[in-house]
């Protein structure tokens, strides 16, 4: 690889002025203080760095007009000196488009099928917050390929959405069989979700309930997408996300006295987004306002990859840990009042989805309408 890149680098410097771009330069420009990078196997990658090192200080001399481009998705990994002034020392962010942005995207790729009279790409890029240009490809993709298998010459509306499903879900598993006793459960656990995220603040709108199961693990989903691009929360919508999260759990509790193993990925979520609040977002009013997670320097090119807590006293771990678990306790607590306010509402939207399998639309809409806050 050494020998190819140095032959591959000598050559364009005989067709300057010129550019060298570099996709993926993380694979050879990782760091060299990261643990992996000192194993033999890594030698001929250091090597290779190295030489893109000196050759980039080359770049400048005399009359020669080279200009080097490169391209990462995980800045973080880069090597301190490859970022240092007259190398890459600008550095320009590519973040995921917008709500004009997807819109635009979505435009380019749908001409290249035949869209039905009823598509409305605004409300399609409204409903894909999140989506990068790739995933809104793949999105048009899916819905011609939805309107191919059902025989129809157009793409309609409703193919964009059962493609957003099939793109934030997964697949549906028609044939995974649930017993009787595992589908009330389920569906119970997902009304719970949407019941609680009605009524609390900072999740999105709930669009579909389903007890079809979908993807590897989900026996059923509740669909929940942003009315509109959100770049801060404040500390009430996190709380109100992770009492949405802990919807599912509560509802088993209050109607079958008992738990399932269905939970446990609410649970890894609440319990992630409580130890942010408290140790990144500085939102604990006993622990005050310190970040307790280490970030390395912040911005796109921020050193020091995942976050690793700070060297911590045994104190401060515990109060950190006690944080935690109020917070999610509270949320758990606020969770298990609005179903228990809504009881009615709960058993009413269950035993509906326990028969048509699916509810979404305006039909929706109107049911979760009906809820009601328990602190009103």
């Amino acid at each position: 690889m050494l020998l190819e890149f140095v032959t591959y680098l000598k050559r364009q410097k005989k067709k300057a002025p010129c550019i060298i771009f570099i996709d993926e330069i993380d694979a050879i420009g990782k760091s060299r203080t990261s643990g992996n990078f000192h194993s033999g196997g890594n030698d001929e990658r250091e090597q290779t760095l190295n030489q893109l090192l000196t050759e980039m200080d080359g770049f400048g001399a005399g009359d020669l007009t080279v200009i080097i481009l490169a391209a990462t998705n995980r800045p973080e990994a880069l090597d301190a000196a490859l970022l240092r002034p007259g190398r890459f020392d600008r550095q320009v962010l590519v973040d995921r488009p917008d709500l004009s942005g997807r819109e635009a995207i979505l435009n380019i790729y749908g001409k290249k099928v035949k869209l039905g009279e009823d598509v409305d790409l605004h409300k399609i890029a409204v409903r894909t917050s999140g989506f990068g240009g790739a995933d809104l490809a793949n999105l048009v993709n899916e819905a011609a390929l939805l309107a191919a298998r059902n025989q129809r010459q157009t793409v309609a509306q409703k193919d964009f959405a059962e493609a957003i499903e099939r793109v934030v879900a997964g697949l549906e598993k028609r044939s995974r069989v649930l017993s009787d006793r595992e589908k009330k459960i389920v569906a119970y656990h997902e009304v719970g979700h949407a019941l609680v995220g009605a009524i609390m603040p900072g999740s999105g709108k709930v669009e579909k309930i389903s007890i079809v199961p979908r993807g590897m693990a989900a026996l059923g989903y509740t669909l929940q997408l942003p009315t509109e691009d959100r770049f801060l929360r404040n500390e009430q919508e996190i709380r109100g996300q992770i009492a949405t999260f802990l919807g599912g759990r509560a509802a088993e509790e209050i109607i079958f006295g008992n738990i399932t193993t269905g939970a446990s990925g609410d649970l890894q979520k609440a319990t992630d987004f409580a130890e942010q609040m408290v140790t990144t977002y500085g939102m604990s009013k006993v622990l005050g306002p310190l970040a307790y997670e280490r970030g390395g320097k912040g911005g796109f090119l921020a050193n020091g990859g995942v976050n690793s807590r700070r060297l911590l006293s045994e104190k401060t771990a515990e109060a950190i840990d006690n944080e935690v678990k109020e917070i999610v306790e509270k949320a758990h607590q606020e969770a298990l009042d609005i179903l228990n306010h809504n009881r009615d509402l709960l058993e009413k939207i269950s035993q509906q989805i326990l028969e048509q399998e699916v509810i979404e639309g305006e039909e929706l809409y109107n049911l979760l309408d009906q809820a009601r806050s328990p602190w009103e």
